[in-house]
């Protein structure tokens, strides 16, 4: 984890800092995908920086990776518990950018529904 110096809004800032993370998290927050889906999501990142991304968010305990055990191998990202907390501070700075900066959102909005979380069955690796 990068340094956060005790202060729980920059550890906060820390886990989506990065220039993919955010918008991993928000495509999450629709629904679980596999790999191949996010990096459609998400036009030029590479597969390399994808990975990288995951594992961080992975390490981190807002996502989690469940593969299957078919060959070959399935895996499907989900939001955590703490994952699908973040969903609200998003959407709240979404709207303070937006107010404050002017910025207007280019990414489809949340409709009023829960938030898909990984099951706490599933088999990870």
């Amino acid at each position: 984890m990068k340094p956060h110096f005790g202060c729980p809004v920059k550890a906060t800032a820390n886990v989506m800092s990065g220039k993919w993370k955010v918008l991993i998290l928000w495509h999450l927050s629709f629904v679980p995908c596999r790999f191949a889906r996010l990096r459609k999501l998400l036009p030029g990142i590479s597969e390399k920086v994808l990975s990288a991304q995951l594992r961080d968010l992975e390490r981190d305990g807002v996502i989690s990776r469940a593969r299957t055990g078919t060959v070959p191998p399935e895996v499907t990202y989900s939001l955590t518990t703490a994952g699908a907390e973040l969903v609200p501070v998003m959407e709240a700075m979404c709207a303070w950018g937006t107010r404050n900066l002017g910025i207007v959102p280019t990414l489809p909005r949340r409709p009023n529904a829960s938030v898909p979380v990984a099951s706490s069955s599933s088999s990870e690796t």
